[in-house]
């Protein structure tokens, strides 16, 4: 079953086009190393939980959006492989393509497909 590396961030709502920009050009990263989709979701309906919640995750302000995103690879060991070519290539740096969005408050994680329904 495939493997999938899910994100979730808090985004300056005003850097809304950046981070679609910025979106579209890492896809094309991903894709070129291994991966078979790359999803990214602008938060509509975002509740703020009493507990837990997507907001509370990342430690989202009033002038920022959650983002919910995800990659999809065929396998763990082409995503080990992708990811580390990802994160070598030079226009991923981040100097040379900063994120429109502190990715200190990011969380992600691997994760393997048990359901494809």
């Amino acid at each position: 079953m495939h493997y999938i590396d899910g994100f979730v961030a808090a985004v300056p709502t005003a850097n809304k086009a950046l981070y679609i920009q910025h979106a579209r050009e890492a896809a094309v990263y991903f894709k070129k190393h291994g991966a078979l989709k790359l999803v990214e979701c602008w938060g509509d309906d975002v509740p703020e939980g009493a507990l837990t919640s997507f907001p509370k995750a990342v430690h989202c302000k009033d002038d920022e959006t959650v983002v919910f995103s995800w990659i999809v690879w065929p396998s763990r060991e082409v995503r080990d492989a992708g990811m580390k070519k990802v994160m070598a290539e030079d226009a991923m740096n981040a100097d040379n393509n900063p994120m429109p969005f502190d990715g200190g408050r990011m969380i992600f994680g691997g994760f393997q497909m048990v359901v494809n329904e």
